[in-house]
């Protein structure tokens, strides 16, 4: 199956899994369908472990789910997976193919993300043509312990600045997502990208129906 052509919503990102890399299949396949189940729209395959066959693959298994949902599935840094059309675009870094190449190599219609920290890699987001960029760290995070973060200011005022929709990613939970009623409207992201917060959780439907409960109470009234 190949994944559907359609107009990009940045409201489908008001919450992202990012899976943790683990190698797992059908754990990856079960965590994914329950997360969708619960109100995920959009899942970034991150599985740098895996060749490109075995991502196609699960691309391939995935992709009934994610039309049944009208959600999104991106694959992290193998643009040529998602150039298959199997996907419906990819998330690149520092570390992948510059974005401007990967948009080229994927046409003006897939989703594309840039994973930026600062104010130079957001405004290559926007000159590459990405659809969003996820910015972290906002939060110390586990998956980089002692790695500088940006905190919520800092984050806000990056927000305010980019030119598009934007992320925010690092430590997220629900007592982070309460803190943003702290900021203007306009400094805050159109949504937040969990990777552990989820793929860990004894209940990873509850855990998204719980961080996404979570969001729109932060976000409600302005």
């Amino acid at each position: 199956m190949t994944a559907s052509l359609r107009a990009f919503d940045p409201s489908s990102l008001q919450l992202v899994l990012i899976t943790d890399g683990r190698g797992d299949p059908v754990r990856l396949e079960r965590i994914v369908e329950q997360a969708l189940a619960a109100g995920v729209r959009c899942v970034q395959l991150r599985e740098s472990k895996w060749s490109a066959r075995t991502l196609l693959q699960m691309c391939e298994r995935l992709a009934p789910q994610f039309e049944r949902h009208a959600a999104w599935l991106l694959v992290n840094d193998r643009v040529d997976v998602a150039a298959t059309g199997k996907a419906h675009g990819a998330q690149v870094g520092h570390r992948s193919l510059p974005p401007e190449v990967a948009r080229a190599v994927l046409g003006p219609d897939a989703v594309l993300g840039y994973s930026a920290h600062d104010q130079s890699e957001l405004d290559l987001a926007v000159a590459a043509g990405c659809n969003f960029a996820l910015l972290s760290p906002v939060w110390p995070t586990s998956s980089k312990p002692g790695a500088p973060h940006l905190g919520l200011l800092r984050a806000a005022q990056l927000t305010t600045k980019a030119r598009l929709p934007v992320v925010w990613l690092g430590g997220i939970d629900a007592s982070q997502l309460s803190t943003l009623h702290a900021i203007p409207a306009l400094a805050r992201p159109v949504g937040v990208a969990v990777r552990s917060a989820i793929m860990d959780a004894a209940d990873p439907g509850e855990a998204c129906a719980a961080l996404l409960a979570a969001w729109r109470a932060a976000i409600a009234g302005g």
